[in-house]
């Protein structure tokens, strides 16, 4: 494949991821932008476990386009894509290790950092009490990344769709577990 292609491709699926987070979000507004949310869209997070760099950057600009919708202005706009950031790029390292668990650590993380950043933004933007923000924003994400996107990351990491996905030429990072 030459670089062009790859590059194409890499800047397509990236796009893709984006557009799919955000459309997610927007749609499910009334549900992603208060205190107590549950982001469905977060549910592709676990996703950058598998594909790596075009998720972390798609979902942290996805993040970024659909909170211009949420009406919570500069703060959430650029919050959200930093934690988006983080938490994908730490979950993708994270998810590389080649131990036993690696994956419920690597969401485990996710859940945290969202929960920390977000939570503590949204409790200042709220005038709530942090506890209040951070267990509205932890306990969706743990039903939208935790339950949903633990599943959603079983289901595409199955041999027979990943190797679908790499004869089209993805990168799909495979972990290797050992005893």
């Amino acid at each position: 494949m030459s670089i062009k292609t790859a590059r194409v491709r890499y800047v397509s699926l990236t796009s893709i991821f984006a557009a799919l987070y955000a459309v997610c979000v927007v749609a499910l507004a009334p549900i992603s932008f208060q205190v107590f949310q549950v982001r469905v869209a977060d549910a592709l997070l676990p996703l950058a476990i598998l594909f790596g760099w075009p998720t972390i950057l798609g979902f942290s600009t996805g993040a970024f386009i659909a909170n211009f919708f949420g009406g919570l202005g500069f703060v959430d706009i650029v919050g959200g894509s930093v934690a988006n950031f983080l938490a994908t790029y730490i979950a993708w390292k994270i998810g590389q290790r080649c131990v036993r668990g690696s994956w419920l650590v690597a969401i485990a993380s996710e859940i945290l950092l969202v929960t920390a950043i977000v939570g503590s933004y949204l409790s200042y933007l709220f005038q709530m009490p942090l506890e209040v923000g951070l267990t509205g924003i932890f306990l969706g994400s743990l039903v939208a990344t935790g339950i949903l996107g633990f599943l959603l990351l079983l289901a595409i990491s199955r041999p027979v769709i990943t190797k679908q996905l790499e004869s089209r030429g993805l990168t799909i990072y495979r972990k290797q577990t050992k005893s």
